[in-house]
């Protein structure tokens, strides 16, 4: 490696294996994350013990106050704690690296899955024995029977179920149809927090007791339905503004005791600050920055959020305050980075816990998606881009944390210097920022019935997806389909191998019989359809239940609609809303790819009999090395390939007429969508050989992504292959994940940053959703491989976020590995 381009990051690597480590420049914050580091991550059961407490005095009462009162008791009876160093007040659980249990979800197997947590392979956690004991004589029992889970497994159909749940254990998931409402309360949310920051809760509250003044008293909806709402709405309220008020008391306790006199200072101003925010307006930057974090821990600590809740707009909502503090002289760049720092750190700190086995092996390598938007629009159609937007990317190629989940919006008049800086931060190799292209999203939004002023104020959620506060009302969680599953299922009548002789899915008959290409297509059009079929039955039970099992009054105060209305945000309606779901198609290029081959060798070059193809197959190759051969030769997606782009084109209109036709049915845009997290590994370990060539049980292809290894003509052909398989006609689109892999020298230098910064103008122009890049050498990956210890701190993209490499399971650091390296742009 001495002779190839090193990026930022493997340069500070190298460096740490030499035994000269870069000391960060702030010291406060390197001293905050060498902390923690690297250790094993806790579970913490505090938030789950109080919410079950509460929960078994309010049998009875309506789900939204029982809701409330658990968080208000959990806000009086938390542990609180304010970390050494820290700026910043406020975390979800005990200090160091922890996970936070949510009983309401998987309490019916909760105590069994916490023998399985410290063992498990992807992503372990540590808990005491104390806590174990309390989780299975106190917590797990109260639970059992009443998860949302087991009404799920309940209610579906026998048909929906064969291909969601193992028959035996619904526990297990089948890979197939893959319902994934039962291990979250709510798919990826962005909560309005310039509300806090201008009002504070005491103005929330406020406005909520005017509208309770305000009610009929003989209107029988407003009696059963909204009081209640609002008296939620006043409990929460009242339960952050206490929670906050416990740190101040605190702060001040640690003043008395604490020796150092900057130290006593700094506590003191903490108490101030959490005196005042989040309970009354922000004043200066640094209350803005405080009453922001509390609103977004005490959400952690009110529902487990799909990706967590992201932080919106941050270079715009902050500005204001960063904007009158820097004019005052009160805060120079050097103190809003360390506060910045301070907040990734008490991120850092959480890590969403997966307790199901689906749910584990979906988000390897302790996933998080708390994205923080900039760039972009202003909601009246303006470049957005502000002094602030170029501090945050300053502290991200400064500080080597993969928190926080860096989003930037691009659109066609970005400035020269905002991609110039966005391109310099892609080079840290670290996988920020990722990329979200208005030129898509704006007009897709508009078409979904917003209005100009909220597409243009979108901000990125979860892992490639957007919200618009206020106007976002759909939190139902929806399916994973593995469309190599139906592939599998046309080549063997109904059957996979992984299972046996089951038929699983439709008998659509031996393909070995059919004539045509067109008998096969067929073949597979209609396992692809019954699968849809299933996925949108699913989908209509799971919001049917969830609003008898969620509630979620601090999400639903900081929702204009919801306090319009005085409806919780779960309910199945919200009258002005725009419900914006998706399902996920898992293993697009192993899909598109598998079918060219048998189109092409098959029946148009008949190169290969379909004997042939499937004793290949069935044998994973072995002995078949030339019939694999053809196979992986034969036209693939990604290579802007128009015999391939064009059955993925078909493929992707199968999905988008079936939503178009369906999802009126059940009230929502249920657009389609590929973003697969890290689940496109465990769906392929249920996935035998397939045409394309990969081997039996491997990782399917990852989002809208080239097959591993297949995009063989260039970065720029993946991106036509993207654009030409899209169908633009229709409005039913969602995020596309496209993962892209460069070698550090093909961007090497002010050459290497402008080629970057023309790709990126390439994709802003072609309208694809999303871009994210690895800028890594091969040979490092394969390194850290086989010396994980040596290589503990090296950063990579996975799917919509960055993790440590050595964090991830084998299968996964093989899937990085072998991504094809483009060397030039």
């Amino acid at each position: 490696m001495s002779t190839v381009a090193l990026t930022p990051q493997e340069q500070r690597i190298r460096q740490e294996i030499q035994g000269r480590p870069q000391s960060h420049k702030r010291s406060r914050t390197s001293n905050i994350f060498n902390g923690f580091n690297h250790t094993r991550p806790r579970i913490d059961v505090e938030r789950a013990r109080f919410f079950t407490e509460s929960f078994r005095q309010t049998e009875g009462e309506l789900l939204i106050l029982r809701w409330a009162k658990a968080l208000r008791h959990i806000a009086e009876h938390i542990t609180v704690h304010i970390d050494p160093h820290q700026l910043l007040a406020g975390r979800a659980g005990a200090p160091g690296r922890y996970g936070i249990v949510y009983p309401e979800l998987d309490g019916d197997f909760l105590d069994a899955a916490i023998q399985h947590l410290p063992e498990r392979a992807a992503s372990p956690f540590t808990i005491s024995a104390a806590d174990a004991e309390l989780i299975r004589r106190e917590i797990s029992p109260y639970w059992r029977g009443k998860t949302f889970h087991e009404a799920l497994a309940k209610a579906l159909p026998g048909e929906t179920a064969k291909l969601t749940y193992q028959p035996d254990d619904i526990l297990q998931s089948r890979f197939i149809v893959n319902e994934t409402a039962s291990f979250r309360s709510s798919i990826q949310w962005v909560h309005d927090y310039e509300k806090v920051l201008k009002k504070g809760f005491k103005g929330i509250k406020d406005d909520a007791l005017r509208r309770l003044a305000a009610l009929d008293p003989f209107s029988p909806v407003d009696n059963v339905e909204k009081a209640p709402y609002l008296q939620a709405i006043i409990l929460i309220c009242e339960a952050v503004v206490l929670w906050a008020g416990r740190h101040a008391v605190l702060a001040l306790e640690l003043a008395g005791r604490e020796p150092d006199p900057q130290r006593k200072r700094e506590l003191q101003k903490i108490a101030e600050i959490c005196q005042w925010v989040p309970e009354n307006p922000a004043r200066n930057f640094h209350e803005a920055m405080q009453a922001q974090w509390f609103t977004q821990m005490f959400s952690r600590l009110e529902q487990k959020t799909g990706t967590i809740i992201s932080n919106g707009r941050m270079d715009q909502y902050l500005y204001p305050y960063y904007q009158q503090d820097i004019a005052a002289g009160r805060l120079d760049n050097e103190a809003a980075l360390q506060l910045l720092e301070c907040m990734w750190l008490g991120m850092a700190q959480f890590i969403d816990l997966y307790i199901s086995p689906a749910g584990g092996a979906f988000n390897e390598g302790y996933a998080h998606w708390e994205a923080v938007t900039i760039g972009g629009q202003t909601a009246d159609g303006r470049d957005a881009v502000n002094p602030l937007t170029y501090l945050f990317l300053q502290s991200k190629r400064e500080f080597p944390l993969h928190y926080p989940d860096l989003a930037a919006r691009i659109h066609s008049r970005s400035p020269a210097r905002y991609l110039y800086e966005v391109a310099e931060t892609i080079k840290e190799g670290t996988g920020f920022p990722k990329l979200i292209n208005d030129e898509e999203v704006v007009p897709l939004l508009l078409a979904k019935g917003a209005v100009f002023s909220e597409a243009f104020d979108y901000a990125v959620s979860g892992c490639a997806e957007c919200r618009m506060p206020n106007r976002d009302t759909y939190t139902s969680p929806c399916a994973y389909i593995n469309f190599p599953a139906a592939l599998e299922m046309t080549i063997y009548n109904g059957r996979m191998q992984f299972y046996g002789g089951e038929v699983i899915g439709l008998e659509t008959g031996d393909p070995r019989t059919f004539k045509t290409w067109e008998q096969f297509w067929q073949a597979y059009v209609t396992q692809h359809l019954n699968f849809l079929k299933h996925a949108f039955i699913q989908q209509r039970i799971i919001i049917d239940l969830r609003a008898r099992h969620f509630a979620w009054p601090l999400g639903s105060a900081l929702h204009d609609l919801c306090m319009r209305e005085c409806r919780d945000i779960h309910s199945p309606v919200i009258a002005g809303g725009i419900d914006l779901g998706y399902f996920e198609f898992m293993g697009y290029a192993t899909v598109v790819d598998s079918l060219a081959a048998v189109k092409k060798l098959v029946y148009q070059d008949r190169m290969i009999t379909m004997d042939e193809l499937i004793e290949a197959l069935e044998g994973n190759f072995n002995g078949r090395d030339i019939i694999r051969h053809r196979l992986a030769n034969a036209p693939k997606y990604g290579n802007n390939d128009q015999y391939a782009d064009s059955i993925a084109k078909k493929l992707d209109r199968l999905c988008l007429e079936f939503t178009q036709k369906y999802a009126k049915e059940l009230g929502v845009h249920l657009d389609l969508r590929y973003v697969p997290f890290t689940s496109h590994v465990p769906f392929g370990k249920v996935v035998s050989a397939t045409p394309n060539g990969r081997k039996a049980y491997t990782p399917l292809s990852d989002g809208s992504s080239a097959s591993q290894g297949d995009d063989s003509n260039g970065p720029t052909a993946v991106l036509l292959s993207n654009y030409a398989s899209k169908n633009l006609n229709y409005r039913e689109r969602a995020a596309r994940l496209l993962n892209i892999k460069l070698s550090p020298s093909c961007v090497a230098g002010e050459e290497g940053t402008d080629k970057l910064v023309a790709f990126i103008r390439t994709w802003c122009d072609l309208r694809l959703w999303h871009l994210q890049f690895n800028v890594i050498n091969r040979e490092t990956l394969v390194a850290a491989r086989n010396n994980p210890e040596q290589y503990r701190n090296l950063i990579v993209r996975i799917a919509g976020y960055s993790a440590y490499f050595t964090d991830l399971s084998a299968d996964l650091q093989d899937d990085l590995i072998a991504r094809m390296e483009h060397s030039v742009v």
